[in-house]
Formats: structure tokens, C-alpha cells, sequence
């Protein structure tokens, strides 16, 4: 089958020879591809989304033809689960405990050890509701229970969880077996003595202890000293050795004591040369010797491993390494099991167990779970109820288990059963349904959505009704664009499948949408006749009108027609293809709704055809430079596209109300000129900033001086230097340097330390020319003796107001220091030059420079005299709004100064903090931006060092715009290092972990 874009192309290709006034039944019909032949089995790789007819590759292949059983489920066999007769019962590896199962596998083997713990008295056992499950507590209870299992359990393998979680194993880490098996059967001793027989009591001792001394013997003197002592197991070192026998030699050998290493004799009294050697006297019933092939490695501090290998014997007498062989006593032993450590390493591996079976001498292989009984004899169990009958108590936990087993055996099986009946009925059904699919010639039929027959087909996904709201155009019906989604089937099918599964609205022959086809038509012809379209309008321009009536163009819109069409067809497209339309009463989908809103919006965001002309009234605009007259024909060609551009012939009016403005505009701009002037002239000095009277200073002849805002001097500047731009300042807000109560924020003081910055000071002829040119809420003077106004200074709000400004330098959330690097007490960087940064910047654009001519020899320096004759920078229009929100700092009388804007040196680093950091936190920053270690790092604010690195820069009075000085130690050049040494304190060990 052809691709999709080529059967979308084949549908639509009849629009360029159709008008879409003259389409018919066949042309709706090609539009949704309904005759387009349907694809055969075998023809396509995956199915075709372009072709409706296409019910290849959409699931079918795993119904037809014969279908295996195990295909309708996932379950395994639970017989896989069982006990096979004459076996044995494996343990689950719970995840590093392989070094457990082997030695219980290998302590159940031993009978008379079994045979002893099914004896032991379980005082719970009278009490226990066999109903419920049983839980041991005991060591003992754990091993009888689990015995009792591994004898008599009708599972394959059963789970040693509890025992493991009782001993307090750790399930992910293997530890050390030998360790393991001394600490179990101490422990296990330690819970039979307990018991009321002695038989059982010592049933530990009599199988596994037995008796040696270490017999040491002076040189000198020739006193032999005897420490006796029991074992459970003999450590042999096999290093250097072929066989068992050399190795039991060298363990029992004479060890001679010299040198540092030399015996203290009590007979005579000081330090001597001695001979040590081990005595065997007694050996018990079962002997454990433990190969000691992992070893201390002194080279790398690490045990190793030892691969020597070492031959031993099935039967071992050991008569000859006793020292006084008794009467009747046991000395030769067979060997019954071996434990095989599988690994190259001593901390990893897996251990097994070769065990012999005692009644039968064939030897099995005991690999947790799994259990294989090695080549050689025949396997002839006996019975185990006969030789071992077990404790009542004990086999009705058995029977219980075993009851559990076979019922979560019968109902896996039953949930097979189900699982392959329903598969086969629902093999039957696709069977039966698929072949009613394909529509024959002439036959009724529905769209289905191809998305539901997939999950249909697929057995592992549950059936949903259909829903078919989302191929729904703006009509109710089905879009044509939507085809590539659905697929058509009979209506026979669609009947049952609507039947047996619900869903809706249906889609039949009926739901083809002849008005979505009809505009899509028109769109298409559109877009085919634009470029020639194009090429005829950029010719026809060039004509000149003549005596023809002209239209109204934008110039904008006549450069960008063509584009603005496309896009203008490309949306008439999107408002087809996700139309809102409604079926049933129901709205379509929400995601529907949620194109449609975009599409409005970008339609609302969209620039018209000629809008460019229309004035806000709705009017021809009055701009003429932005139009030109085009000819009608070419106004008919572009209207084609935009029937509802606004329309403007040669002989419409500018905007009548557009024309009135204009003329105000002027007028006022010529008034706002004029005042501007007169302004300046009788405030020349204020503006140009000349001839300023000094607080510090006093002016002679002067009694008196006048303060307005600084902000108010900036605003009316701003209105002086471009009076047709800004609006003119009419009041004076005197009322912002008061408090709520009328008081004076200011003192004589505070305003020589800083707050200057926030008021300007006026001769008394300048008052008087303010005073009579704009409104002054408040006047405020000053004398020599301080300030006067309608009420005295407040001092209760000003303290609290002094208070909130030290708390907000205290609690900033993001501000900006500068870090300055000295050397021997020196900026570095102290003679560069100043870096102006963004913010510092105060360059007003080149659109908003004043407008009114200089007078001869006048200056606008941006630089106005501060009281000690050096220039300040200017305030920032924001000036008063600052006053108000407190963005101010203190200064060290005590009073307000406002920050003034740092100018940064070459060299320097600005640094984004926040006063609840710690100091230790911005010396990780200055390390990232100097390349200095923390420890190395000495920094100071105005000579006072900072070196608690756990406080708050806040409580530290690093405050914004505050410079810190750095004073750095021979540095790092290793940044890792620094990033792992300032991490946090207790680094040390957190990149390993130590086992022992």
C-alpha cells in the first residue's frame, strides 16, 4: 500500500477540478479514502494508518491458526513446586545466608542430632490452636520446626526466614562460616541446657566437644604445665601441605618457645626456653575440622583466600594423634560431609554442601534450592515416618503446612484453568468477529477507532467501551482528517462489537462531513491559486490608477499579503480539523475544547489584513505615510483571502475624531513647551544644580532655608528636558518627609551624616517662586538651629522607623555584597579603574533627551555639589519611593543614609547572598570565584575580621552593597580537595566501611 501522505494526496487531488459548490456523494467519498482497497494478509509489514480498509497488522496474528495453551497465561506449573518422592527438601537463599542453608542441611543429616531436638520439650505445644500459624520462639523451636519440614514437607524447597531473622542475621552480607557454625551451636548449647533431661542437655558436648591441652615443658627445669580445654572443631592450616594427615601433624606438632618469645616458669621463677605442643584425649562422636584457607594477608590488610589443594580420606583414623588412646573409644571416623567455599575472594562467594546420606552412604549435592544427588549409588530411602516418628505436635505443623501447599496448589491450577478457557473463548470470538470485518462491495458500514481494535486484540489489556467523541469535527460527524485514526468495518461487526462492549456515537456512511470537505476544498483551492495570485498583484501595483476608483492599502499588509494569507488558510484548516461540535447532548472531548481556546487565542493575537490602517475608532487612519492606493482589482484579488478585512475606498475620510486629537496633541505640546521654558528660566539654578546652598556651610545673610523632596526635583527635570513627554509636576508632597503624626523624619544631624540625600535644599527666592507655581501641602524651612514645621519632631516614630530599617538589613532574602581580594593589607586592584555594572547605569535613552534649546554657556553636569565639595552621583527617580520603603542603611551616628550606588573595581566579585547564609556558605562561594580554600580565607568588613563560620551574615553586619575584604593564605591548587574538605565536618571514613 502506498504511504500515508500519498493516499492523503490521492484523497484530496480532485479539488483542483471541483469547485466546492459542485461537490458531490463520490467526492465526500474520496475525501475519506472509502474505496480505497483493502490490504491482504501477508502484503503488509505493519498496518496502514493511512487506509481505513486496512485490518492488517493490528493484533490479529496471535489469534489465527492454532494458539498453545500456555500462550492464555502466565502462571507456572505449581507441581514444579513439589517434592519429588525419595528427595530431599531444599532451602531458599534469602539473599547472602547460602553459608546457613549449607550447615542446617548438614546438621539435619546428622540423625542423632535430629532425633535429640524432635525430644526437646516445647511448652507451647499443649496450647497452640492449630488453626492458627505457628510461630517459634526458641532457637530449639526454630530448628524442630524447620527439621520436621525438611523430613516430611511436600514442597521442593521450603523458607528458613525465621530462623535467620531470630538469629539476627543480616540477609545481604555472607559472614564467615566457620564463625557461623562456632556462634550457632554455642548458642544452641546454651538453649538445650535449659532443658529438664540431661541426655538432652548435654547432646551438644557428646556429639560435638572433645578434650586437648596445651602442654608446655621448661627446658631448664623440665616441669611440664598442662592447660586443658574443650573443642568443637579442629582449625587446621593447610598452607604448604598436600593431605589431611600433614596437616593434623603440623597441628599437633612441638612448638618451640626462645628469644622474646620464651616461657615463664614457676618453678624457676624467671623467664625460660620452653617446647609447647597440643594433646588430643578425647575426640567426640562427630568431628569438624575446619580448613583454615582464609588467612591474614600482613601486605595488604585484607584476608585472602587459599586455593591449595588438599586430598583427604573417606575414613580417618585418628588413634594415632591421641595421646592415651582409650579402651572402647571411637577413633576412626568416615567422612560425612564437606562444605565447599565457590570464589576467588574471602569476602564473596557461595558455599555448598556435599552431604552423605547415612542410611543409604550415596552422597547429594545441597545448592539451596536445588538438590542433586551425585553419580554412583542408587538412591533407596527409607522410610522416614518408620525410622523418625515425629512428635504429634510437630507433624500436625507439617500436615498444616503441607494442607497450605496443596490448596495454593489447587487454586494456581484453577486460575490456569480459567485463564486458558478464557483465551480460548476469546480466540473464538476474534476468530469469528475478524473474518466479519472487511466491508464487501455495497454493504452499510461504521468507523471504529483503530486504537480499541488493538487493545481489543491484546489479551492483556481489559476491553473499554468505544469512544469515538474524539473524531468528531464541528458538525457532529467525522472529520475527514480523523480518518487515518478509525478503520471501517461491516456493520454487521460493529453491531456485536457495540453489543458486547457499549460505547458511541456510531459512526456510519451518514457521519461523512460534507461541509468539513466542502471548506476544506476551498482551502486547498486557495492555496493552489495563491502564488499565481501573488505574481498578478505585485504586477498590478505597479499600474498607475488612471481614472478608476482606488482602494486603501497598508503598506505592512501589502509587503506581507501572501504570508499573512497562508497562515490566515493554515487556520481556517485547524478550526475544521478540531471543530467543537456536540453529539448526543455530550460536548466532543475537553482536548478538543482546549485547541479550539488556542486557536482563538492565537487568532486574537493575529495581525488582520489592513488593519494596519484602522485607527482605534475604527477609522481610516490619518497617518498617510503608512497606506497607498492600489486598484480594485487588486482589492478584489486579496479581499478572495480576507473577506473580512476592513475596507477603505479613495474616497473614505481620515478618522474625523483622530484629526481632533491630533490637533490637541499639538496644542498641549506646544503649552507643556512654554511652560517648560518659563520653568527653567526662573528655576535655572535648581536645574542646572548651580550655586546649591551647604548644610555644612551655612550660607552668610541667610536666615533661612526650605526643603522639598528630592524626588520632586527629579520628576520636575525629567518634565523640564522633555516637556512632551512627561507630564508636568503640579504639587509639591512635603507630606512624604513627615511622619503619620506630622513630625519632621530628619534631624539636624542625620541629615549632615547621609539623609541629605533625600531632600533638596532651596533659597528662600526659590521657595517663593515654587510656592506661587505648584501646590505645596507642607511647607518645611530650615534654620540654624534645626528644622521647623507644623509640629515638632517625632521622635517616637522615627526611632521605630530607624528600628524597622535595622531590621530589614537584617533579614534580606537576596541582595548583592562585593568581595575585594588584598595583599598585605592592600586592595589589589585599589589604583584600576571603576567597572560601571548594569545597574549603576543612569544614561537616559536617546528618544527621551530634552527638547528645549540650551541657553548660551548653560550646563547640565549629571554631578550636583555635596556639602564637602566633592561631586555626588544623582539620585534615582525612585528616590522618594526608597524613603518611603525603607531600602536605607545606617550610618554610624546612629541616623539613616541611603546606600549609594557602588562603583565596582576591575577584579572585583559581586556575590548574590541572603542575611540567613552562613558564613561558612559564602566561603564556598568566594572559594568558586577566587579560587581560594575556605581555611585559607581571611575576610573582614572595615578592619573587623569575620571567623565564626556557623553565624548568619546578617547577625555578622555583612548588610547589601557591603565590600568584604579577602585576605588569602598560600592557596589550593586542587579544587576537588577544597570541595571535599568543606563539605561538612566527619569526612573522614565516609568513603569506605570497615568490616570486622
Amino acid at each position: 500500500m502506498a504511504p500515508r501522505l500519498q493516499l492523503e494526496k490521492a484523497a484530496w487531488r480532485w479539488v483542483e477540478t471541483v469547485k466546492p459548490e459542485d461537490i458531490g456523494r463520490e467526492h465526500v467519498e474520496l475525501s475519506y479514502r472509502v474505496n480505497v482497497p483493502a490490504c491482504r494478509r501477508g502484503t503488509c509489514r505493519r498496518n496502514c494508518k493511512g487506509n481505513p480498509n486496512c485490518l492488517v497488522g493490528i493484533g490479529e496474528q496471535a489469534w489465527l491458526g492454532e494458539i498453545d495453551e500456555n500462550a492464555f497465561h502466565n502462571i507456572d506449573d505449581p507441581n514444579s513446586e513439589r517434592r519429588d518422592k525419595n528427595t530431599f527438601v531444599g532451602l531458599t537463599n534469602l539473599g547472602a545466608t547460602c553459608y546457613v542453608n549449607t550447615f542446617l542441611q548438614v546438621w539435619f543429616h546428622n540423625l542423632e542430632l535430629r532425633r535429640s531436638l524432635y525430644l526437646c520439650q516445647n511448652p507451647r505445644a499443649q496450647d497452640h490452636n492449630i488453626q492458627l500459624d505457628y510461630e517459634p520462639e526458641s532457637i530449639c523451636e526454630h530448628l524442630q520446626y524447620l527439621f520436621a519440614l525438611l523430613q516430611n514437607s511436600n514442597r521442593r524447597y521450603i523458607d528458613p526466614s525465621g530462623l535467620v531473622k531470630a538469629l539476627g542475621l543480616d540477609t545481604g552480607q555472607q559472614q564467615d562460616a566457620q564463625e557461623f557454625s562456632k556462634l550457632f551451636l554455642s548458642l544452641l548449647e546454651d538453649t538445650l541446657s535449659k532443658q529438664k533431661s540431661t541426655t538432652l542437655q548435654n547432646i551438644i558436648q557428646r556429639q560435638f566437644c572433645g578434650q586437648f591441652s596445651y602442654v608446655t615443658v621448661c627446658n631448664q627445669c623440665g616441669r611440664a604445665s598442662p592447660l586443658p580445654s574443650r573443642f568443637y572443631e579442629l582449625e587446621l592450616n593447610i598452607q604448604g601441605h598436600k593431605n589431611l594427615n600433614e596437616c593434623i601433624t603440623e597441628f599437633l606438632k612441638e612448638e618451640k618457645l626462645d628469644g622474646d618469645n620464651r616461657y615463664f616458669c614457676e618453678s624457676c621463677q624467671n623467664k625460660q626456653c620452653a617446647t609447647r605442643r597440643i594433646k588430643l584425649h578425647s575426640l567426640p562422636r562427630t568431628l569438624n575440622l575446619q580448613l583454615m584457607r582464609f588467612v591474614f594477608d600482613r601486605t595488604t590488610g585484607h584476608k585472602k583466600k587459599l586455593n591449595t589443594f588438599i586430598s583427604f580420606p573417606e575414613q580417618l583414623d585418628m588413634g594415632p594423634f591421641l595421646e592415651t588412646p582409650q579402651g572402647n573409644q571411637q577413633c576412626v571416623y568416615e567422612l560425612s560431609a564437606v562444605l565447599i567455599h565457590r570464589g576467588v575472594s574471602a569476602y564473596s562467594g557461595h558455599y555448598i554442601a556435599h552431604v552423605k546420606d547415612a542410611r543409604t552412604s550415596d552422597w547429594y549435592k545441597f545448592n539451596d534450592e536445588e538438590i542433586e544427588k551425585m553419580e554412583g549409588k542408587k538412591l533407596q530411602l527409607g522410610i522416614e515416618e518408620d525410622i523418625e516418628p515425629l512428635d504429634g505436635f510437630l507433624q500436625r505443623l507439617v500436615d498444616q503446612d503441607n494442607h497450605k501447599f496443596e490448596e495454593w496448589c489447587t487454586e494456581m491450577a484453577e486460575m490456569r484453568r480459567q485463564s486458558v478457557d478464557k483465551g480460548k473463548a476469546k480466540h473464538e470470538e476474534v476468530k469469528e468477529l475478524y473474518e466479519l470485518l472487511p466491508v464487501q462491495d455495497g454493504q452499510p458500514y461504521e468507523f471504529v477507532p483503530l486504537e480499541w481494535l488493538k487493545k481489543w486484540l491484546d489479551d492483556s489489556t481489559a476491553t473499554k467501551e468505544m469512544d469515538n467523541s474524539l473524531f468528531l469535527c464541528s458538525h457532529g460527524k467525522l472529520h475527514p482528517d480523523k480518518v487515518g485514526e478509525a478503520k471501517r468495518v461491516s456493520m454487521a461487526a460493529a453491531h456485536i462489537l457495540y453489543q458486547r462492549y457499549g460505547g458511541g456515537p456510531r459512526l456510519d456512511g451518514s457521519s461523512l462531513c460534507r461541509e468539513c470537505v466542502s471548506q476544506r476544498c476551498r482551502v486547498l483551492r486557495l492555496k493552489n491559486q495563491l502564488n499565481e495570485d501573488y505574481r498578478e498583484v505585485t504586477n498590478l501595483v505597479k499600474r498607475t490608477l488612471g481614472g478608476e476608483e482606488g482602494y486603501w492599502v497598508g503598506k505592512s499588509s501589502l509587503r506581507s499579503w501572501r504570508q499573512l494569507a497562508m497562515e490566515q488558510l493554515e487556520e481556517d484548516e485547524q478550526e475544521t480539523m478540531h471543530g467543537s461540535g456536540q453529539t448526543n447532548g455530550q460536548a466532543a472531548h475537553s482536548r478538543i475544547n482546549k485547541v479550539n481556546c488556542f486557536l482563538h487565542q492565537k487568532r486574537e493575537a493575529m495581525k488582520t489584513f489592513n488593519e494596519d490602517i484602522l485607527c482605534t475608532h475604527g477609522g481610516l487612519s490619518i497617518l498617510e505615510t503608512e497606506r497607498r492606493l492600489v486598484p480594485s482589482a487588486v482589492w478584489i484579488k486579496v479581499r478572495a483571502y480576507f473577506p473580512k478585512a476592513p475596507e477603505f475606498t479613495q474616497r473614505q475620510l481620515p478618522c474625523g475624531q483622530c484629526l481632533t486629537l491630533e490637533q490637541e496633541e499639538k496644542d498641549n505640546e506646544a503649552v507643556s513647551k512654554m511652560m517648560a521654558q518659563d520653568q527653567k528660566n526662573q528655576l535655572l539654578n535648581l536645574f542646572q544644580e548651580k550655586n546649591r546652598p551647604l548644610l555644612t556651610k551655612w550660607p552668610q545673610g541667610t536666615d533661612t532655608l526650605f526643603i522639598v523632596p528630592m524626588f520632586f526635583v527629579d520628576e520636575w527635570k525629567k518634565f523640564i528636558r522633555r516637556p512632551t513627554k512627561s507630564s508636568p509636576v503640579s504639587s509639591v508632597g512635603n507630606s512624604l518627609l513627615l511622619c503619620p503624626h506630622g513630625g519632621f523624619m530628619f534631624t539636624y544631624e542625620s541629615l549632615i551624616n547621609g539623609d541629605f540625600q533625600h531632600v533638596a535644599l532651596l533659597w528662600p527666592s526659590e521657595w517663593e517662586v515654587i510656592s506661587k507655581l505648584f501646590i505645596v501641602d507642607q511647607a518645611i524651612s530650615l534654620h540654624c538651629s534645626g528644622p521647623e514645621t507644623a509640629t515638632e519632631l517625632c521622635w517616637e516614630c522615627r526611632e521605630g522607623f530607624i528600628f524597622q530599617q535595622q531590621r530589614d538589613l537584617r533579614e534580606y532574602t537576596q541582595a548583592t555584597i562585593y568581595v575585594r581580594k588584598v595583599i598585605e593589607d592592600k586592595a589589589v586592584v585599589k589604583e584600576a579603574a571603576p567597572e560601571l555594572n548594569a545597574s549603576s547605569s543612569e544614561a537616559e535613552p536617546e528618544e527621551e533627551k530634552e527638547e528645549l534649546p540650551k541657553a548660551d554657556g548653560e550646563g547640565e553636569s549629571d554631578f550636583s555639589q555635596s556639602e564637602d565639595g566633592a561631586k555626588r552621583a544623582k539620585m534615582s527617580d525612585g528616590s522618594a519611593a526608597t524613603l518611603s520603603t525603607g531600602a536605607m542603611i545606617m550610618g554610624r551616628s546612629g541616623s539613616i543614609r541611603r546606600s549609594t550606588r557602588h562603583r565596582k573595581l576591575r577584579g572585583e566579585k559581586a556575590l548574590i547572598v541572603s542575611a540567613s547564609q552562613t558564613l561558612k556558605e559564602l566561603k564556598i562561594q568566594i572559594m568558586h570565584a577566587f579560587s581560594v580554600a575556605p581555611f585559607d580565607q581571611n575576610l573582614s568588613i572595615e578592619g573587623k575580621g569575620l571567623t565564626d563560620d556557623s553565624a548568619s551574615l546578617g547577625s555578622l553586619g555583612v548588610i547589601p552593597e557591603s565590600i568584604v575584604c579577602l585576605k588569602a593564605d598560600e592557596p589550593i591548587a586542587d579544587y576537588a580537595a577544597m570541595d571535599d574538605v568543606y563539605q561538612g565536618e566527619g569526612c573522614f571514613g565516609c568513603s569506605s566501611e570497615v568490616s570486622i
